[in-house]
């Protein structure tokens, strides 16, 4: 990998190619030309690039955690009415 080669990367669930900028140590620098933001500037670790790295991960939902809380919360308030 040296700049100004063309390497594609998945983007937004998409596979977009940009034009290496920058390369340091783990991460690279790429400009991605989108149709409404031309010469973007992109950074990637390598292993990602590379396919060797982890899995971005995916943030829970909080709205089940929510509702739980809210759960326990009605039921120590039912308790606390019982026991007066």
């Amino acid at each position: 990998m040296n700049i100004g080669d063309r390497i594609k990367f998945q983007f937004g669930g998409q596979e977009k190619e940009g034009q290496v900028v920058k390369i340091f140590p783990k991460k690279v620098y790429l400009k991605v030309d989108f149709p409404r933001h031309p010469g973007k500037i992109v950074v990637r670790t390598i292993a990602e690039l590379e396919g060797k790295g982890p899995e971005p991960k995916k943030k829970k939902k909080q709205k089940k955690e929510k509702k739980e809380r809210m759960q326990r919360a009605e039921e120590k308030k039912k308790d606390e009415e019982e026991k007066k």
